[in-house]
This record gives structure tokens, sequence and C-alpha cells, in this order.
């Protein structure tokens, strides 16, 4: 059973926006972010119809969606994966296309409770930040590697932070006597940097920073610049791309990438829209939809999240798969 601690953002509406898309026998159900599985149970249980493919880079993710998601047998299949292998996880799995992709960005809730993993400021804990621990360097490692010019890009870009270039030359200087390898260190260097006055506002002064740290060592936007597009690719006719993203630059990304596959292209002066050039996908939300002020006070994660789907109403251009709509039980990575 979801824990409140643990409740899915804006539950009812995202299975609202994909149950269209999923109620036709022998659909298929990509959840991107699968995590600890809130959505994908959800899915399983109010669309009957549907089976679930889960996505996921955290094998802890994957053993405990497994075994919540056990009950369902063979209508959940789980894969180990980063969400940008989407085409060759529906490839692997013998599919033409699916007919529902989901993505839940960012940071899950279990990754943040698990103080080994770093991700949390509020206690002391090595410097991981991977959300796919047996792989790739640590938030320790881009700290003691990384020029000043590069952390505080990083830390700009990701953490939209004002003291980027101060807090890069103070981490570039700590590390040459002691290398950083726990939160707790970054944190009272922190502290120690940024100005108490705006130390008083707009939340801890270690969010920022440990947000964009967790961007950078996941490649987390350009996972999804790849990761978008390929799931307009893989959706069928009547198929659904349904998006919650918790950060701007996240936001904007899909933003873009939607308004340009909804979009004609055609001259904007033209009399009439020829035959064949009609967007093959369309808005589905209407801008961004938002929590509302009651799920807010029940699920406070709720209070950034930005939430955006699609619909393809006409093929593809060229096929991209050409194998068998079987779903093979119980494959996994």
């Amino acid at each position: 059973m979801t824990t409140p601690r643990h409740a899915p953002v804006l539950l009812d509406r995202v299975v609202a926006l994909l149950a269209p898309a999923l109620e036709r026998p022998g659909s298929v159900y990509v959840d991107c972010t699968l995590g600890l599985g809130g959505h994908s149970e959800a899915v399983l249980q109010r669309l009957p119809e549907a089976r679930v493919v889960g996505i996921d880079r955290d094998p802890e993710a994957l053993r405990m969606s497994r075994e919540r998601l056990a009950p369902f047998g063979e209508r959940f299949t789980a894969v180990h994966a980063v969400y940008d292998e989407l085409p060759d996880v529906v490839a692997g799995l013998g599919l033409d296309h699916v007919d529902a992709v989901f993505f839940d960005l960012g940071v899950s809730s279990m990754q943040l409770d698990v103080r080994e993993r770093g991700f949390a400021y509020a206690e002391d804990a090595p410097l991981d930040m991977r959300m796919d621990p047996t792989t790739g360097p640590t938030a320790a490692d881009l700290l003691n590697t990384a020029t000043p010019q590069e952390l505080t890009r990083i830390l700009r870009e990701y953490g939209e932070e004002k003291f980027a270039s101060k807090i890069a030359r103070e981490v570039v200087r700590r590390r040459e006597s002691t290398p950083f390898s726990r939160s707790g260190d970054l944190v009272e260097l922190l502290y120690a940097t940024i100005p108490a006055p705006a130390r008083r506002t707009g939340g801890h002064p270690a969010k920022r920073t440990f947000q964009a740290l967790r961007m950078a060592v996941n490649d987390e936007l350009g996972v999804l610049r790849r990761a978008i597009p390929a799931s307009i690719d893989v959706i069928g006719v009547g198929g659904r791309v349904v998006v919650e993203s918790y950060h701007s630059l996240e936001d904007r990304l899909v933003k873009r990438v939607f308004a340009d596959a909804t979009s004609l292209d055609v001259p904007p002066d033209l009399p009439f829209v020829p035959e064949g050039a009609e967007p093959a996908l369309r808005l589905v939300t209407r801008g961004a939809e938002q929590a509302d002020e009651h799920e807010i006070a029940e699920n406070p994660r709720a209070a950034s999240v930005r939430l955006r789907a699609v619909e393809r109403v006409r093929p593809a251009p060229t096929p991209t798969r050409s194998a068998s709509r079987h779903l093979p039980p119980g494959v996994a990575r």
C-alpha cells in the first residue's frame, strides 16, 4: 500500500489521462520512472486490459516494485534500463509500438529516504547521488574533479544558484586539503559560503546545490532530451505520452518537444493545409496542469509539479518497428 509519504503525485489525473489509450485489450503501458510502482499499481488496478512495462535505472527500486506488483503476475514486466533506452526496451520486448508512456521526473521518495544514497541534505551520508549506484561517477567524484567553471555552470544551470561561482571557488579551495566524501561536509561549506540574509529565504541553503549535483551526476536533462522524442516515436495511433516535471528546465524541454510535435509545418500564409501536412499529434492538456491546494496539502511534493500530455492522432511517417505485438511474460534486464 502506498503511504502518504510516498503518495504518487496527481495519481487520479494521471490515470485519467492514460485511460483512453489503455482501455483496448492487449494495450501496453510503459512507466519510464517506475520507482516504488505507485502509478503502475494504479494502472494495473483500474485498467484491467493494460499490460505494464516498468523501467528504472535503480536496482533497488526494481526489487521493491517487483515485490509490490507480484500479485498482477504476467501483466507486469520490469526492465533495468535508463529511460532514454526506451526504443531498445520496446524492440527487445518484441513490440512494434506501445499505447502509453509515462514519466514522473526527478528523484524518487525512496531514494531520498535511504540515507546512504546521499540525495538528502538533512542527514550526513556518503556523497553518492547516483540513481543507479552500480555505475558511473558519484557526486563526490564530481566535486573533487570538476573545474571551477564547470561547477559554476552546473550550480547555475541546474540549481539556479545565485552564489554558484562563490560556492565553486570555495569547493575547489577546500578540496585541495580535504577531498569531499560526505554530504555533511558540503552542507557545512554551503552554510559558511552563502550569505546569512540569503540563507533565511528560499528554503534550505543546500537545496539548490544538491539538486544541481544530482541532475549532473545522472545526466537527467541529457537523458530527458533523448527520451521525450523517443517516447513520441514509440506510441501508436491513439497512444499518449504523459509527463510530470518538477523543475523549470525539465518542463521547458517537455513543452518545446510537445509544441514541435503538435505544430503545423507549413507556411503561415498558406490558405489551406496540404493533405499529409497535419500534425501527427495533438495536445491533450491545455498548457501545464498543476496540483490544487488540497493535493499540495496532502502531498507537498506536488507543489512544483507541471503535468503535460500529448496523443498521437495520425501514424508516424515511417514505421519504427515491425515486430509482433505480443509481449513475452516476465522479461527483464
